[in-house]
């Protein structure tokens, strides 16, 4: 998947949940409902120099996301010691996957009443 086009499919999967608005933090394209959930980085960052996304992660699923998968999924620089993921976008990209975990990450910080909105919708 091109780098545009991966940029492109994750902003989509973002601002497709409810009162979700993205923002540039660090100079990367950022989702908020409210509180941050994912972070894009389309052109890598720091020691990875492939596109990836950072996603809040439920609790306790960072460890085993990563032993599960450590060729996909890594544990990001700042925001891992909170419990979130890295996940690569460079390869073969399974995008019904990013969007589960963008779909977890959203749950991780939304209201209640928006994860009620998101339920409605996937009805």
């Amino acid at each position: 998947m091109a780098k545009l086009n991966v940029e492109a499919r994750v902003r989509a999967i973002c601002l497709a949940l409810p009162e979700v608005e993205e923002r540039t933090s660090h100079g990367a394209p950022a989702f908020y409902a409210g509180r941050q959930f994912v972070m894009l980085w389309p052109d890598g960052h720091h020691d990875h120099d492939f596109a990836h996304l950072w996603c809040a992660a439920p609790p306790g699923m960072q460890a085993q996301l990563i032993a599960a998968a450590p060729e996909r999924i890594f544990r990001p620089p700042y925001v891992g010691a909170r419990g979130w993921i890295g996940v690569r976008l460079d390869g073969d990209v399974d995008i019904e996957e990013v969007e589960m975990f963008i779909d977890d990450a959203y749950r991780c910080v939304a209201t209640s009443r928006q994860i009620a909105l998101l339920d409605q919708t996937k009805r």
